[in-house]
């Protein structure tokens, strides 16, 4: 079993995501467990504030120190196992979530996510309180909520027993470096346009050799970049 530990401000936000599905199932069957911990809960004083001023002026507020420290000690407690694997920092400052990433945190027993919010937390945090920080990609979205469901479901499907089939996840895109292959279902043709000849043909070698060559190709026309490390 995989454990998420998920310090955010905004619990309510993973309710819906993860109650149908595939990690609905996950969770059902005790694969993935999800715990949540309010960092406002952990805030000192009257208003419970969890945000302050920067120093040196700037646009925007950042979240403190303390009370994101105060969580990770309530996780440490709750678990009783000390320092978890891996906690992490979602933030457009972390390195870029990768499916070799992935694949690597799904061997964890706890992973602690920090779903930051306004301008961006505390550098402390990420000095001395975190192992890493992740970014799904180039761009800014309002909080770490979002790409904190987006690491999950990634790292979830390469837990054993997730998926229908463990082999499922090997075959996805990026697992061996290269996009994936095109599929088809039924029906053979429609609307004129068919199905290609070899997957009908029932010739397993040959099915494989045209899926690679899809899948090279299909890589080189979208992401040529991936190509030097497939």
């Amino acid at each position: 079993m995989i454990t998420f530990h998920i310090l955010t401000l905004f619990p309510e936000m993973f309710t819906s995501p993860f109650s149908q599905g595939v990690l609905g199932r996950a969770k059902d069957r005790g694969i993935v467990k999800l715990s949540f911990y309010n960092i406002r809960d952990y805030a000192q004083g009257r208003h419970k504030s969890v945000d302050d001023y920067p120093y040196g002026g700037g646009n925007g507020m950042l979240m403190m120190y303390e009370p994101i420290s105060l969580a990770l000690g309530a996780v440490e407690s709750a678990t009783g196992t000390g320092v978890a694997d891996h906690v992490i920092l979602l933030s457009p400052q972390g390195k870029l979530l990768t499916q070799a990433i992935t694949q690597n945190l799904a061997s964890s027993e706890h992973i602690v996510l920090i779903s930051g919010r306004y301008e961006g937390v505390d550098n402390r945090v990420t000095e001395h309180l975190v192992s890493s920080e992740i970014s799904i990609g180039d761009y800014v979205v309002s909080g770490g909520e979002l790409p904190a469901m987006v690491l999950i479901d990634a790292v979830s499907r390469c837990v054993s027993g997730v998926l229908g089939s463990d082999k499922s996840a090997s075959n996805d895109s990026h697992s061996q470096g290269l996009l994936e292959y095109p599929q088809y279902t039924r029906p053979s043709t429609i609307d004129g346009h068919s199905v290609p000849e070899v997957l009908l043909s029932g010739n397993h070698a040959e099915i494989e050799q045209w899926r690679l060559g899809q899948a090279l190709k299909r890589t080189r026309d979208v992401r040529p970049d991936l190509l030097p490390d497939a």
